[in-house]
Protein backbone atom coordinates (compact mmCIF):
# COMPACT_ATOMS: atom_id res chain seq x y z
CA UNK A 1 0.00 0.00 0.00
CA UNK A 2 1.21 3.89 -0.59
CA UNK A 3 0.35 6.89 0.75
CA UNK A 4 0.79 9.49 2.49
CA UNK A 5 2.30 9.78 6.03
CA UNK A 6 1.17 11.98 8.50
CA UNK A 7 3.31 13.03 11.73
CA UNK A 8 1.69 13.73 15.18
CA UNK A 9 2.87 16.26 17.12
CA UNK A 10 5.72 15.72 18.88
CA UNK A 11 8.38 17.99 20.97
CA UNK A 12 12.01 18.16 19.40
CA UNK A 13 13.15 19.79 22.38
CA UNK A 14 12.01 16.97 24.62
CA UNK A 15 13.33 14.53 22.37
CA UNK A 16 10.07 12.73 22.55
CA UNK A 17 9.50 9.69 20.76
CA UNK A 18 8.61 10.67 16.90
CA UNK A 19 5.36 8.34 16.12
CA UNK A 20 4.10 8.75 12.86
CA UNK A 21 0.66 7.42 10.73
CA UNK A 22 0.82 4.61 7.81
CA UNK A 23 -1.92 4.21 5.46
CA UNK A 24 -3.19 1.50 8.10
CA UNK A 25 -4.38 3.49 11.29
CA UNK A 26 -3.31 1.21 13.87
CA UNK A 27 0.36 0.48 12.16
CA UNK A 28 2.99 3.37 13.29
CA UNK A 29 6.29 4.73 11.79
CA UNK A 30 8.81 5.04 14.53
CA UNK A 31 11.40 8.05 13.72
CA UNK A 32 14.35 9.54 15.14
CA UNK A 33 13.96 12.93 17.05
CA UNK A 34 17.80 13.93 17.01
CA UNK A 35 19.70 15.48 19.48
CA UNK A 36 22.91 16.78 17.69
CA UNK A 37 26.01 18.31 18.70
CA UNK A 38 30.20 17.93 17.40
CA UNK A 39 30.37 14.67 18.87
CA UNK A 40 27.16 13.06 16.81
CA UNK A 41 23.82 12.46 18.00
CA UNK A 42 21.27 11.00 20.74
CA UNK A 43 17.36 9.88 20.07
CA UNK A 44 15.14 7.83 22.24
CA UNK A 45 13.94 4.88 20.14
CA UNK A 46 11.19 3.42 22.92
CA UNK A 47 9.19 4.88 26.28
CA UNK A 48 6.46 3.52 27.26
CA UNK A 49 4.93 6.73 28.54
CA UNK A 50 5.06 8.74 25.15
CA UNK A 51 3.43 5.33 23.71
CA UNK A 52 0.58 5.38 25.76
CA UNK A 53 0.10 8.90 24.93
CA UNK A 54 -1.04 8.07 21.30
CA UNK A 55 -3.51 4.79 22.93
CA UNK A 56 -0.36 2.29 22.48
CA UNK A 57 -0.04 0.05 25.51
CA UNK A 58 2.78 -1.80 25.29
CA UNK A 59 5.09 -3.62 27.98
CA UNK A 60 8.21 -5.25 26.60
CA UNK A 61 8.53 -9.23 27.22
CA UNK A 62 11.45 -10.10 24.67
CA UNK A 63 13.86 -8.46 22.94
CA UNK A 64 15.13 -10.91 19.38
CA UNK A 65 17.84 -10.70 17.49
CA UNK A 66 17.77 -12.11 13.58
CA UNK A 67 20.70 -12.08 11.46
CA UNK A 68 20.36 -13.63 7.75
CA UNK A 69 23.23 -13.86 5.60
CA UNK A 70 21.97 -13.17 2.22
CA UNK A 71 19.91 -10.66 0.41
CA UNK A 72 16.43 -12.11 -1.00
CA UNK A 73 15.70 -14.21 2.69
CA UNK A 74 12.18 -13.85 3.25
CA UNK A 75 11.30 -14.57 7.16
CA UNK A 76 7.28 -14.81 7.97
CA UNK A 77 4.27 -14.21 7.60
CA UNK A 78 4.38 -14.53 11.37
CA UNK A 79 1.70 -14.39 14.30
CA UNK A 80 0.76 -15.55 17.78
CA UNK A 81 -2.92 -15.84 18.24
CA UNK A 82 -4.96 -14.73 21.83
CA UNK A 83 -3.89 -15.01 24.69
CA UNK A 84 -1.11 -14.57 23.40
CA UNK A 85 -1.53 -11.66 20.60
CA UNK A 86 1.97 -9.67 20.77
CA UNK A 87 2.97 -6.18 19.50
CA UNK A 88 5.85 -6.14 17.51
CA UNK A 89 8.92 -3.25 17.06
CA UNK A 90 11.07 -4.00 14.47
CA UNK A 91 14.15 -2.02 13.51
CA UNK A 92 16.95 -3.08 11.03
CA UNK A 93 20.13 -2.60 12.66
CA UNK A 94 22.26 -3.88 9.84
CA UNK A 95 21.53 -3.44 6.26
CA UNK A 96 18.21 -2.87 5.01
CA UNK A 97 14.78 -5.09 4.17
CA UNK A 98 11.50 -4.65 2.83
CA UNK A 99 8.88 -5.04 6.48
CA UNK A 100 5.24 -5.98 6.08
CA UNK A 101 2.33 -5.81 8.35
CA UNK A 102 -0.92 -7.88 7.32
CA UNK A 103 -4.47 -7.19 8.88
CA UNK A 104 -6.27 -9.84 10.17
CA UNK A 105 -8.69 -8.73 12.33
CA UNK A 106 -12.29 -9.38 11.01
CA UNK A 107 -13.75 -6.21 12.40
CA UNK A 108 -11.27 -4.00 11.18
CA UNK A 109 -11.65 -1.22 7.75
CA UNK A 110 -8.38 -2.47 6.70
CA UNK A 111 -9.02 -6.50 6.88
CA UNK A 112 -6.46 -8.19 4.71
CA UNK A 113 -4.65 -4.83 3.61
CA UNK A 114 -0.96 -4.66 3.84
CA UNK A 115 1.37 -1.67 4.41
CA UNK A 116 5.22 -2.26 3.39
CA UNK A 117 8.19 0.04 4.09
CA UNK A 118 12.00 -0.27 3.48
CA UNK A 119 14.09 -0.11 7.21
CA UNK A 120 17.24 0.18 7.24
CA UNK A 121 20.35 0.70 9.26
CA UNK A 122 20.47 4.10 7.33
CA UNK A 123 17.23 5.29 7.80
CA UNK A 124 16.88 3.81 11.41
CA UNK A 125 12.90 3.95 11.29
CA UNK A 126 10.98 1.50 13.56
CA UNK A 127 8.04 -0.26 12.43
CA UNK A 128 5.29 -1.00 15.37
CA UNK A 129 3.07 -3.95 14.70
CA UNK A 130 -0.39 -3.83 16.87
CA UNK A 131 -1.92 -7.37 17.85
CA UNK A 132 -3.84 -8.60 15.33
CA UNK A 133 -1.08 -8.48 12.17
CA UNK A 134 0.67 -10.75 10.54
CA UNK A 135 4.57 -9.95 10.26
CA UNK A 136 7.06 -10.61 7.98
CA UNK A 137 10.02 -9.16 5.96
CA UNK A 138 12.55 -9.64 2.97
CA UNK A 139 16.26 -8.59 2.85
CA UNK A 140 17.56 -6.58 0.40
CA UNK A 141 21.14 -6.63 0.64
CA UNK A 142 23.39 -9.72 2.63
CA UNK A 143 24.40 -9.87 5.69
CA UNK A 144 21.38 -8.09 7.48
CA UNK A 145 20.29 -7.78 11.14
CA UNK A 146 17.26 -7.34 12.23
CA UNK A 147 15.90 -6.24 16.41
CA UNK A 148 12.34 -7.04 17.55
CA UNK A 149 10.39 -5.77 20.67
CA UNK A 150 8.00 -7.41 21.78
CA UNK A 151 5.08 -7.10 23.99
CA UNK A 152 4.63 -11.21 24.94
CA UNK A 153 6.18 -14.19 25.26
CA UNK A 154 6.80 -17.16 22.51
CA UNK A 155 3.92 -19.50 23.13
CA UNK A 156 4.83 -22.15 20.21
CA UNK A 157 1.29 -23.48 20.70
CA UNK A 158 0.22 -20.12 19.42
CA UNK A 159 2.06 -19.40 16.69
CA UNK A 160 0.78 -19.21 12.94
CA UNK A 161 1.40 -18.01 9.72
CA UNK A 162 0.65 -17.24 6.46
CA UNK A 163 2.39 -17.85 3.14
CA UNK A 164 4.25 -14.90 1.26
CA UNK A 165 2.66 -14.91 -2.02
CA UNK A 166 -1.31 -15.72 -0.86
CA UNK A 167 -3.44 -13.81 -3.42
CA UNK A 168 -5.65 -13.13 -0.28
CA UNK A 169 -3.12 -10.45 0.33
CA UNK A 170 -1.54 -9.56 -2.89
CA UNK A 171 1.36 -8.15 -1.01
CA UNK A 172 4.17 -6.78 -3.74
CA UNK A 173 7.82 -7.32 -2.99
CA UNK A 174 10.22 -5.12 -3.95
CA UNK A 175 12.76 -7.86 -4.82
CA UNK A 176 12.45 -12.09 -5.49
CA UNK A 177 12.36 -13.92 -2.57
CA UNK A 178 14.94 -16.58 -2.59
CA UNK A 179 15.39 -17.95 0.12
CA UNK A 180 12.65 -19.60 2.48
CA UNK A 181 12.01 -22.15 5.45
CA UNK A 182 10.31 -24.28 4.16
CA UNK A 183 7.35 -23.92 6.31
CA UNK A 184 7.21 -20.37 5.40
CA UNK A 185 7.07 -21.24 1.66
CA UNK A 186 4.00 -23.44 2.24
CA UNK A 187 1.65 -22.78 4.26
CA UNK A 188 -2.15 -22.68 2.83
CA UNK A 189 -3.96 -20.24 0.96
CA UNK A 190 -5.73 -18.16 3.75
CA UNK A 191 -9.02 -19.56 4.66
CA UNK A 192 -11.16 -16.56 6.68
CA UNK A 193 -12.60 -19.62 8.78
CA UNK A 194 -9.44 -20.83 9.56
CA UNK A 195 -7.43 -17.48 9.90
CA UNK A 196 -9.85 -14.78 10.43
CA UNK A 197 -11.44 -16.28 13.73
CA UNK A 198 -7.91 -15.80 15.63
CA UNK A 199 -8.49 -12.95 16.14
CA UNK A 200 -12.00 -12.49 16.84
CA UNK A 201 -11.27 -12.29 20.53
CA UNK A 202 -9.69 -8.54 19.80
Amino acid sequence: MGGSFYRTDTNSGDNRVKIVNSPIPDVKIIELDKLEDERGYFARTWCQNELADEGISMTIAQCNLSYNEKAGTLRGMHYQIPPYAEIKIVSCTRGKIFDVAVDLRPNSKTFRQYFGIELSADNKRQLLIPEGFAHGFLTLVDQTEIYYLMSEFYHPEASRGLRWNDPAFDIIWPENVIHIKQRDETYPDFNYDNNARDFKLL
